[in-house]
């Protein structure tokens, strides 16, 4: 497989996050010749506004629209807040959407995964963050899904949980093979 990369964006901003400790697995577990690369500036997007999406759009926004547009695909890992997507990461679907019809993931494959509290583990915030993107313009893979209800990691870093480990490498390796 050529080399390989994936943007990662992970939907909760907060350090211990089991989302961000998901994410850490799917880094540590890639395949040879495939690199995650963490966009961990979301918090400092500002909100989006068409009227300063522009030449002079924020140096964070730029950063992002770099990072995906130098990205293969795109791996999503999100919370689930008060039924749906985190705020931080609906601003990153509507920035990465612009330009209109061309935005810098137009047409990549991406996958969404992800934990919270509830035994569903977050299906409804990743299937509202699969529609957002889909509308946005990456090609969201439908049949990668990975929903894990927070309590099955009883207080451990997800990468203590070799069933865990092993679905969130078999997400990455599916995701990849899109790529083409």
């Amino acid at each position: 497989m050529a080399d390989v990369k994936v943007l990662v964006l992970v939907g909760s901003l907060r350090a211990a996050s089991l989302n961000r400790q998901l994410a850490q697995v799917a880094s540590e577990t890639a395949p040879a010749g495939v690199s995650l690369q963490l966009f961990d500036r979301l918090g400092e997007l500002p909100f989006y506004n068409e009227d300063v999406d522009g030449d002079g759009v924020a140096e964070a926004v730029q950063a992002l629209r770099l990072a995906a547009a130098e990205a293969d695909a795109a791996l999503v890992v999100t919370p689930e807040y008060n039924g749906s997507i985190p705020g931080v990461l609906k601003n990153a679907i509507d920035w990465l959407s612009r330009p209109y019809g061309n935005g810098a993931l137009s047409g990549k494959p991406l996958a969404v995964i992800g934990t919270a509290l509830g035994q569903y583990g977050g299906v409804w915030a990743h299937d509202e963050t699969r529609k957002s993107f889909g509308v946005a313009g990456p090609r969201v893979v439908e049949d990668v899904k990975l929903s894990l209800p927070a309590t099955i990691f009883d207080g451990k870093h997800p990468r203590e949980n070799a069933d865990v480990v092993q679905q969130v490498r078999e997400v990455v390796e599916k995701l990849t093979a899109e790529v083409g």
